[in-house]
């Protein structure tokens, strides 16, 4: 009988990877963010493990979605207190706050468990084309989706 394979933590080796979400569509691109996140790009993954990379994405404001998205997707959050639902429109929540989109649609793609939420912390996203992480000499990478094209 075959053991599985349990990569040793100390020899897992984390890689920090750039982003442009410029005309990127958000669900293409939250769906790649978070494999490399997982780690489920390299073959060390193991499910039960944070194996995957940091990643940052830039250029947040200028993320599309198809379609009526942008007057008809309603993102919702609550104060904990009755009658305490507010509602916003893409629309205004890109105008206001542009990175929460991109990481309200990435974690809702990860695990719903601790290891979800370690995940979620490797994830940096910011509004413009500058980022804080320069030193981290992160890596360009590049999306495969066609700007423009039908989805």
């Amino acid at each position: 009988m075959n053991k599985t394979y349990l990569p040793p933590l100390d020899s897992i080796e984390r890689n920090w990877y750039v982003v442009d979400a410029t005309d990127q569509r958000l669900g293409r691109l939250a769906s790649e963010v978070a494999m490399i996140l997982r780690g489920k790009n390299k073959p060390t993954f193991t499910p039960h493990l944070d194996t995957g990379d940091f990643v940052i994405v830039v250029n947040a404001e200028k993320i599309a979605v198809t379609g009526k998205k942008r007057t008809d997707k309603i993102y919702r959050r609550h104060s904990g207190r009755p009658g305490g639902m507010k509602t916003e429109t893409f629309a205004k929540l890109q105008a206001r706050i542009p990175e929460r989109i991109i990481e309200h649609a990435i974690q809702g793609m990860l695990p719903k468990n601790t290891l979800g939420r370690q995940l979620f912390t490797k994830l940096k996203v910011y509004a413009g084309p500058e980022h804080p992480h320069t030193a981290q000499k992160p890596q360009t990478l590049i999306i495969n989706t066609i700007p423009g094209g039908a989805d």
